[in-house]
């Protein structure tokens, strides 16, 4: 049996999840991650290229035969790096610049969705302010705001007045506070009711979905505050019950995924769907065209399939169509922040208890770095922990068990992932 030397992109908890999940396979050789953080070199080799260098990342690539490539986030994907990799005859898992598209403009994927009739809220796009402020003053509220482009999982507003939204629009598009991310802007109706997050791995035509998630995204408890990269997450969710897995899948990402194809875009990695169950049955918040993050921290304990034959066979467009195998019971991921996160916070700061945790619960690390061994923080999400049960009370109490011996000075968490799904 041959045996695959891989490469994981990214340096957060999302990548050290895929990577202890890689490892597990006999079919993985040798192991990179570029450029990892503090807790990846326990599994895998570091390479200090920056996400963002594509053209570095795929030139070392070339020159140290490795046979697959993992894109964990969704820049360098914008950026081109799967078009750079399949040029030089690399497998990839993630889709070109063409298909990340559906997550670096979210206009481009409204219209896209309007075109191929898969169901999301009424929404208008907006190259100037004034126009967007006059359309968004008249409409009923909340009102979501949303940046077109990519703003680190910050660039949308739930506005519940007028004032609120506003504010948002000049924020992102007369300050600036996104970049160019902001200079289009998305105004759409706000979506009432259950949220989930829908994975699934596609080569290109054929569909694989994953354990589906539910994500917490607001900083505080009882899903209050701005919006973060993701503050706790669990798997499996009951949301899906409503239709079934088969059914979203169907109804949701194949007729994308279709549409994809049909334009001649090579789609060969995840989609995720960012899903509301609402009264009028599921509607899609927005695509992200990688493995979530916190999802894939508590997804990818539950697959029971390896997780290294089904990247390869997804990059080389042999991927065998339906939902993948789940393993029984609950997982619950708990994110630990710094403090000040989703705003301005200290990093350099000694993060104590890691290594106190019980054996069957998981800590994946995305904002550290070792300093002369020791850990400390060096983001705004610094870790998170895994928890498991037969029962998703079960799990929460194993994850919040495991966060009580771990410490660094205005460590933060949510006390209530979870919560609202029991």
């Amino acid at each position: 049996m041959s045996r695959w030397n891989i490469l994981v992109v990214g340096a957060g908890s999302r990548e050290h999840a895929i990577l202890w999940k890689l490892r597990q396979s006999a079919r993985v050789g040798q192991l990179h991650c570029a450029p990892g953080n503090g807790g990846t070199p326990a599994v895998a080799e570091s390479v200090p290229i920056r996400v963002s260098d594509v053209d570095a990342i795929a030139d070392w690539a070339a020159g140290h035969s490795i046979d697959l490539v993992v894109v964990g986030p969704e820049d360098p994907l914008a950026l081109g790096l799967s078009d750079r990799l399949m040029a030089r005859g690399i497998p990839v898992l993630g889709p070109t610049a063409a298909g990340a598209r559906i997550e670096s403009s979210k206009r481009w994927a409204k219209e896209l969705m309007r075109e191929v009739g898969v169901p999301t809220a009424d929404y208008r796009a907006f190259l100037d302010a004034d126009e967007a402020w006059r359309y968004a003053r008249d409409r009923s509220y909340p009102l979501v705001v949303k940046a077109d482009g990519l703003a680190a999982g910050k660039g949308v507003v739930v506005a519940r007045t007028p004032d609120e939204a506003r504010r948002a629009i000049s924020a992102a598009m007369t300050e600036a506070v996104f970049g160019d991310a902001g200079r289009t802007l998305v105004v759409e109706d706000y979506l009432e009711g259950e949220e989930m997050s829908l994975l699934a791995f596609v080569d290109g035509c054929k569909v694989a979905p994953l354990a589906p998630a539910r994500d917490h995204k607001r900083v505080g408890d009882g899903d209050v505050g701005p919006n973060t990269g993701g503050m706790g997450t669990i798997a499996p969710t009951r949301v899906a019950n409503a239709i079934g897995l088969e059914g979203l899948t169907h109804r949701i990402l194949k007729p994308v995924v279709a549409a994809l194809d049909a334009r001649g875009i090579i789609y060969r990695g995840v989609i995720f769907a960012n899903l509301m169950l609402t009264a009028d049955g599921p509607k899609v918040i927005e695509f992200n065209c990688r493995l979530g993050d916190p999802e894939t921290q508590v997804v990818l304990p539950l697959l029971a399939d390896d997780l290294a034959e089904i990247a390869y066979a997804t990059a080389t467009g042999e991927l065998r169509s339906g939902p993948l195998a789940v393993r029984p019971g609950y997982r619950c991921g708990v994110v630990l922040t710094s403090g000040g996160y989703p705003g301005p916070y200290q990093t350099g700061l000694p993060i104590e208890g890691v290594d106190r945790i019980d054996p069957d619960a998981l800590v994946f690390h995305a904002g550290t770095r070792l300093v002369d061994g020791t850990l400390v923080t060096a983001g705004g999400r610094v870790l998170t922990v895994v928890g498991q049960g037969d029962s998703l009370a079960a799990a929460r109490d194993h994850a919040y068990a495991n966060v009580e011996p771990i410490h660094f000075e205005g460590a933060y968490c949510r006390h209530d992932i979870g919560v609202r799904e029991l």
